[in-house]
Order: C-alpha cells, then structure tokens, then sequence
C-alpha cells in the first residue's frame, strides 16, 4: 500500500503516516539490536533488586504471622481455622 493510500485510509496526512513510519521502523532495528544483549539493563537490575526485597518482606511476614498464630492458639486455645 502507497503512503498516499494509507493517508487517505486513515485519514491522516502523508507527512504523519511518513513519520510513523519512520519511527515504527526506527524502534523495531533498535528492539532486535537490544534482543542480542547479555546484560540487563540498570532498570532490570533495579526491579530484580526490588523484587528480592519484596520477596524477603513477604517471608519475614509470614513468619511472624505464623508464630503470632501460634502464641494466640497457645494463650486462647485452638480455633476452628487454625492450622
């Protein structure tokens, strides 16, 4: 399909569907060109770091839900949703 008819089909102009074009173009080479690297980028290697953290603080506050559960069985005896 020509730009002109692409401009018309989508009533734009020819210069907007020449540039998207450019750009659509532009950010696919520079997506295959990042698809060979090895190395994360900083803000993956921020979101892993985050997620760690994350992942620590759900532990710890399983844990500690788990013995506070445990004591109240120990003071209150038994519930029927204990485990």
């Amino acid at each position: 399909m020509s730009i002109a008819e692409a401009a018309r089909r989508g009533k734009a102009s020819e210069q907007s569907i020449s540039n998207w074009k450019r750009l659509f173009l532009e950010g696919g080479k520079q997506g295959l060109a990042d698809s060979g690297r090895l190395e994360p980028s900083q803000r993956e290697r921020q979101l892993a770091e985050e997620n760690e953290q994350l992942k620590a603080a759900l532990g710890e506050a399983h844990v500690e839900l788990r013995v506070w559960k445990k004591s109240a069985e120990h003071r209150l005896g038994p519930t029927r949703t204990s485990r």
